[in-house]
């Protein structure tokens, strides 16, 4: 393929469009509306919710409610934001396509590859999380055979065709559904003191032990930052929306329910949390869900988490290679990669694309086989704030396209903005304060100190690339517009 074409090939809303060139093949749109409003619902519900909030809860106590609380506003403005712009212009790059168009070609790549980036360590740090889990299970196994395992089921899963992805990852959603709402609805009956052999525990946790707010705003402080990251991966819906058989009805409706969903799973299950056990409980750290299910007498609560964590984290992997590999494409496609990567096969899936976003994963087979005990933690550390990078891009792009919209284009205004510009600098205002409270803490400056010197480098990069692209060529609006699909089915 040519750069031409490749600018192209997205345009299109099913394998083969009438508007391209004969025989050139594009992304398919496989995705019913069940898939994307799972992805929807399950993207909310990762690994970092069950595991993760362990942390938080021991450093913030009773207030960790108030820290997911503050952290799920700030990501349900960004999702708003985001949402407003998929549903005008859906696109397989979601918001590179959306900051290209805002801000530039340079600000388009840099926001591009560093999520490409993000998802790719995610990738790897998933697969080893779950090969840990087996581990456990099956004490004679290794890690980095568990990890080449899970790469290579779905790195072929995602080479075979959308709606594979589709389908697994509709089922893994449907499970972790399942498991949050029964942790929720046990968890409620015991609040309240109608599950057999519990009594209702009051405001005893809440207040007692140090009071709401045990470590003061230190302590609250850490649990914001925990709480922020747990909300990662929200964005692969707006990617997924793009090959779906109605991107803007899809879209609009994923982010409209973003409210209830961060308010419900994240919020409610951390009240149901401290309220039932103390905060500093040595099991909360370990495992709060887990100290919950064994409070309130489920038998084999460990194991029944265990399993709930592992297909969080499949599902995670799963949902990582697939946005990975779209972002990838679109990139290419607007010239902004090497060409090699950009083909599509007959089902319309870019296979270079889905190879090359597995490869950190798979290079994480090597290093859980040298460093088994250390991997993990180095991994976290390497991109950890770059997931507000990319929130910062999302709402300076809202921030100049929304007045492009209201100006040329009134009627693609599916989903708005609450209270713009408003709260769109209050999005801004509080990405800028996380990343600011980050250089308080030395392990999460130094996650800041990574991600700050790949931005820098990306923006170099993409800015050297913008200035020598020629008048006419790939970033220009024609090439840009070509890039984002259309909204309705040829």
């Amino acid at each position: 393929m040519t750069r031409t074409e490749l600018s192209e090939a997205p345009a299109s809303s099913s394998t083969e469009d009438s508007g391209s060139a004969p025989g050139q093949r594009v992304l398919s749109h496989g995705l019913k509306q069940r898939h994307l409003s799972m992805i929807a619902l399950g993207g909310v519900i990762g690994a970092g919710l069950f595991v993760g909030s362990g942390a938080g809860i021991a450093a913030a106590g009773p207030s960790i409610v108030l820290a997911y609380a503050a952290s799920g506003l700030l990501v349900m403005l960004v999702m708003r934001m985001l949402g407003e712009m998929s549903a005008a212009n859906p696109a397989s790059g979601s918001f590179s396509v959306h900051a290209e168009r805002a801000l530039g070609p340079w600000a388009g790549f840099t926001a591009g590859w560093i999520y490409w980036v993000l998802l790719c360590v995610a990738i790897a740090t998933e697969a080893t999380a779950a090969a840990d889990i087996m581990t456990g299970w099956l004490p004679g196994t290794d890690s980095w055979m568990w990890v080449a395992l899970f790469m290579a089921v779905f790195c072929l899963t995602n080479l075979v065709a959308v709606r594979n992805f589709g389908e697994t990852e509709f089922w893994f959603a449907a499970l972790k559904i399942f498991a949050i709402t029964a942790f929720l609805l046990l968890g409620a009956c015991a609040v309240i003191g109608v599950l057999p052999g519990t009594d209702a525990p009051g405001m005893a946790n809440l207040t007692g032990n140090g009071g709401f707010l045990p470590a003061g705003t230190d302590g609250l402080v850490i649990g914001l930052l925990a709480s922020v990251f747990a909300y990662g991966g929200l964005e692969t819906v707006t990617i997924a929306a793009a090959e779906a058989e109605n991107p803007v009805q899809g879209v609009a409706k994923a982010v409209r329910t973003a409210m209830w969903r961060i308010a419900v799973f994240y919020v409610g299950s951390m009240l149901v949390i401290v309220t039932l056990i103390p905060w500093d409980d040595k099991s909360v750290v370990s495992g709060p869900y887990t100290a919950v299910l064994d409070h309130i007498g489920i038998p084999g609560a460990p194991q029944v988490m265990n399993t709930v964590v592992l297909i969080a984290l499949l599902s995670a992997m799963n949902a990582n290679i697939y946005g990975a590999s779209r972002m990838a494409f679109s990139l290419i496609a607007r010239g902004q990669g090497p060409r090699l990567l950009g083909r599509v096969s007959r089902s319309g899936v870019p296979r270079p694309a889905v190879v090359a976003s597995s490869v950190f994963g798979f290079i994480a087979v090597l290093l859980n086989f040298w460093w088994p005990d250390t991997v993990f933690h180095w991994l976290l550390n390497m991109v950890g704030a770059a997931t507000l990078v990319v929130w910062g891009f999302i709402s300076v792009s809202q921030l100049v396209s929304r007045r492009r919209l209201e100006r040329d284009a009134p009627e693609k205004l599916v989903v708005r903005m609450w209270a713009f510009p408003l709260l769109t600098w209050v999005a801004i205002l509080g990405i800028v304060a996380v990343l600011g409270l980050m250089l308080r803490d030395g392990e999460t400056r130094t996650q800041l100190a990574f991600t700050a010197c790949l931005t820098v480098v990306l923006i170099a990069v993409g800015l050297f690339r913008q200035k020598s692209l020629p008048r006419g060529g790939a970033g220009t609006d024609e090439a840009r517009t070509a890039a984002a699909p259309s909204q309705h089915k040829d």
